[in-house]
């Protein structure tokens, strides 16, 4: 593979990574709520759960979707059900104070649970799925040697991991906390809002 191949992986995926998604707004959230050391774990996650859609479609998926399609509508809908489960938990406690201390049952989630919750809310959206098993291999030359595909996976990993890190920082400043802070019933339910409807549009659609 060239130089300008892999240029042209990378331009691609960020673009995807950065777009607004369940994963974005999770991090901001996490990085608002929580810190962002924790946001960092989370982001951690959303990078290994972008992998995993990438080595999925490297090893066939869109043949899979294209011999399977009802595979993709379980997926769809399973995907909708987590975020919208996500969103209820959001809108519910919304009105509740923000508490120095995290909930007990936050602060039990340590760096490895963050991890698996970034994780799980990359594999629970198909739109990646659908990003790497169209757009993604038709970068991908067919017959790519071995290292190709670990520094295209490191790519992506970077992507996914760095652009959610930058955004849990942002939304982890002081000056961004104190804005949370006077408004937070209605940014937590502004969040459970556009979580519910990225649920909603990802099962319609």
């Amino acid at each position: 593979m060239t130089l300008a191949a892999f240029v042209a992986i990378y331009l691609v995926h960020l673009a995807a990574a950065i777009s607004p998604g369940p994963a974005v707004l999770l991090a901001a959230r996490t990085g608002l709520r929580e810190g962002f050391a924790r946001g960092s774990w989370l982001a951690v996650g959303i990078g290994l759960g972008a992998c995993a859609w990438a080595v999925a479609a490297l090893f066939g998926l869109a043949v899979l979707f294209r011999v399977a399609p009802a595979l993709l509508t379980v997926l769809k809908f399973a995907g909708a059900a987590y975020l919208i489960y996500l969103a209820y938990k959001m809108w519910r406690h919304a009105p509740e104070p923000l508490d120095d201390r995290l909930p007990e049952e936050t602060s039990a989630r340590g760096p490895l649970g963050l991890v698996w919750q970034g994780i799980a809310t990359q594999l629970a959206n198909p739109k990646p799925a659908v990003f790497f098993g169209t757009i993604f291999l038709t970068f991908v030359p067919p017959h790519a040697p071995a290292w190709a595909y670990g520094v295209i996976l490191a790519i992506i990993f970077i992507n996914d991991a760095g652009w959610n890190v930058i955004v849990a920082r942002i939304f982890s400043l002081e000056r961004t906390r104190r804005g949370y802070l006077a408004l937070k019933t209605t940014i937590d339910r502004i969040f459970g809002g556009l979580l519910a409807l990225l649920g909603l549009k990802l099962a319609l659609t």
